[in-house]
């Protein structure tokens, strides 16, 4: 299994446009992804790929996810998106973004140039991870091949415009609920699936972005939807919504503190006293106690957060 890392929030920055490149540089997304797709002309499009490269391998992404979207496998641009990008910069790539992915042979493609090129090319092979994009309902049909079919996958990321197109949905606003939708989410079947896929091959779900970019109350009211499902984090448009989308993605001190203490108490009890269930102050935690507790303590530690709170045997 891939080590995953940290992806609260996923910040989208035109591939063709140095000067956002080198702002994103400096702000507090976990991942920066590059786009060729859709955020660039096609004219511009074979330009970017050279300024990709050189934003990668001369730029400061410390503490960042590097990733580049590439053109989908219906362009004449895909291929050698792939590997003008891995050959120019593999050793500063963590993982290449993979759009409109419909089945698991598209992924499957991408694995294999990349091991072609990592060989050609002295990468460690395999070290390149991938993400999929899913953005039509054959794509969500075919989500459980999707997710088993490659283990260089990391996430599984909603693109919820061409999805809601693909599915006739009666909107023009991606991320809120089309208008004669009055009760329950629309999306909530969409998220769920995703969610339901990650997770049983271990993959991490991100969910796509909110394009009203200047309404950040609006964005946290739809980012608090995923996030309470179990989603890992969410694409980000704009620097306005990274503080917002970090904020909600992590556990709050309170709840981070309280599964520390859960994991504390609970190996406390059953290592040095030997019994399967135990108690934190008035609580009851057993096993499934500690299930839970290490999502949040996960989530916690993954966004650098410090306990403010000790186990204390005698006295919790």
């Amino acid at each position: 299994m891939r080590a995953m890392r940290s992806r609260r929030t996923t910040l989208a920055v035109p591939g063709s446009n140095a000067r956002f490149i080198e702002k994103a540089q400096g702000l507090p997304a976990d991942e920066i992804f590059l786009d060729l797709e859709d955020a660039v002309a096609p004219s511009a499009k074979e330009e970017a790929r050279a300024t990709v490269v050189a934003a990668l391998n001369e730029g400061d992404w410390a503490g960042k996810i590097r990733v580049v979207r590439v053109n989908d496998l219906d362009t004449h641009w895909a291929y050698r998106d792939v590997i003008e990008i891995v050959e120019g910069a593999g050793a500063n790539l963590d993982a290449v973004m993979l759009p409109k992915v419909q089945d698991a042979t598209h992924v499957q493609w991408l694995d294999r140039l990349l091991t072609q090129i990592e060989r050609a090319t002295g990468l460690p092979v395999g070290g390149i991870g991938i993400e999929a994009q899913i953005e039509d309902a054959r794509g969500m049909v075919g989500i459980d091949a999707i997710a088993a079919c490659s283990p260089r996958l990391e996430a599984l990321v909603l693109g919820p415009g061409d999805l809601m197109a693909s599915i006739n949905m009666k909107t023009l606003v991606v991320g809120e609920q089309p208008p004669g939708y009055t009760e329950g989410d629309a999306y909530h079947y969409i998220l769920m699936r995703i969610l339901m896929a990650a997770r049983a091959h271990d993959l991490q779900a991100i969910d796509g972005p909110y394009f009203n970019v200047r309404d950040v109350e609006a964005f946290t009211r739809v980012a608090r939807r995923s996030a309470a499902l179990g989603f890992d984090g969410k694409w980000v448009l704009h620097p306005s919504q990274i503080e917002a989308g970090n904020a909600v993605f992590s556990p709050s001190q309170d709840d981070y503190d309280h599964a520390e203490l859960i994991l504390d108490a609970y190996e406390h009890h059953v290592t040095v006293e030997g019994r399967g269930a135990a108690t934190l102050g008035d609580e009851m935690i057993d096993e499934a106690s500690r299930k839970m507790a290490l999502v949040i303590a996960a989530k916690g530690r993954a966004a650098g957060m410090a306990r403010t709170r000790r186990f204390d045997p005698a006295g919790n």
